[in-house]
């Protein structure tokens, strides 16, 4: 995937005093930032910056960005952690200490059903979803 226009958007010092400044005020919280995948059909999402409590399960935070995008509930979406999908029962808490970016913020990308890029092709997400799966292990 390509570079987070947020971290484009914002200088490294800046993304870690701002992270170090929100886990201090909210230790019980996990700064997100969820982007849409290059390529996707979805629609962009209104909100990039999230307060997430560490409680909350992926399974959970994936129907916060589904309602956020205003996604129809026949269309799937899928949401990725370092080209990962996450499993849908992991606390947001776990993903973060195993996942977070040096700026200390958690980075989330969305895609949609039916395409994901990779390398300039288009492929199914069936076949990343075999590839993420068996590589999480």
């Amino acid at each position: 995937m390509a570079k987070s226009s947020f971290k484009l958007d914002h200088p490294l010092e800046r993304r870690q005093a701002e992270s170090t400044r929100i886990r201090e005020k909210y230790p019980n919280r996990i700064p997100v930032i969820v982007e849409k995948a290059e390529r996707s059909d979805v629609p962009d999402i209104d909100k990039k910056k999230y307060l997430v409590p560490a409680n909350l399960t992926v399974g959970q935070f994936v129907y916060v960005v589904r309602k956020r995008i205003k996604l129809s509930a026949e269309k799937a979406i899928f949401v990725f952690v370092t080209n990962m999908l996450p499993p849908t029962a992991s606390l947001m808490s776990a993903i973060y200490d195993e996942y977070k970016d040096e700026d200390g913020f958690l980075y989330m990308t969305y895609s949609g059903e039916n395409t994901f890029g990779v390398r300039g092709d288009t492929v199914s997400v069936n076949s990343i979803l075999n590839v993420n799966i068996s590589s999480m292990h």
